[in-house]
């Protein structure tokens, strides 16, 4: 898949992102209703995503790979359970929106409001994210920066043309009356996987 920054890492700000910024991310992102797993190895992720899968009974899955999704396996883990896998682009715009889950990675996560920031360039990227009902990210980490000003920081010198976003939990909707409801914009679940090892490949 095309990317708007083929290594948004070389932007980050020195000495303002790391690994010590990943609680004050978690209890961010966990208060926005996301889920949060953190794995020493890739090979770790996935056994948790296969937790995650039989947990809400996947049978078929879109799928966007990143490095560590493939240091993890995450493609033949799913298909040795019988689960339909499709990660090829004409796949993905022909299933997206019956699949029961999306998996995507991200680049880095912001402590500061538990978001996730996204290269989205290609639309299969955004239909990953978007209809599914359930959305697995992959993070390194160590890819932590702590505030929206780090992350423009990062955004500014990174994006010249295409399409980025932040993903800040489950997707949220409250109308006049100010009833909370979960999921009906987009994704009722966000799961991120962060892991600590990192994968040469430039991006999560």
């Amino acid at each position: 898949m095309r990317k708007t920054c083929d290594n948004w890492k070389r932007h980050f700000p020195a000495g303002k992102f790391g690994p010590h910024l990943f609680a004050e991310f978690e209890m961010r992102t966990k208060a926005v209703s996301s889920e949060v797993f953190r794995v020493s190895r890739a090979a770790d992720a996935a056994a948790v995503l296969v937790g995650l899968v039989e947990a809400a009974q996947v049978k078929k899955a879109v799928l966007v790979e990143s490095p560590l999704q493939e240091a993890a396996g995450i493609t033949a883990a799913l298909r040795s359970r019988g689960i339909a896998v499709y990660t090829e682009a004409d796949q993905i715009a022909a299933h997206a929106d019956t699949a029961d889950i999306g998996i995507s990675g991200v680049e880095f996560g912001i402590a500061e409001t538990g978001s996730v920031f996204q290269d989205s360039y290609d639309i299969e990227t955004r239909l990953v994210t978007i209809l599914p009902p359930l959305h697995v990210v992959f993070l390194p980490s160590s890819h932590i920066v702590p505030g929206i000003e780090e992350a423009f920081e990062i955004i500014a010198p990174g994006f010249e043309r295409g399409y980025c976003g932040f993903i800040t939990g489950p997707s949220r909707t409250a109308d006049i009356e100010r009833v909370l409801t979960i999921g009906v914009h987009g994704p009722s679940r966000l799961a991120i996987i962060a892991v600590d090892e990192e994968i040469q490949g430039g991006n999560a």
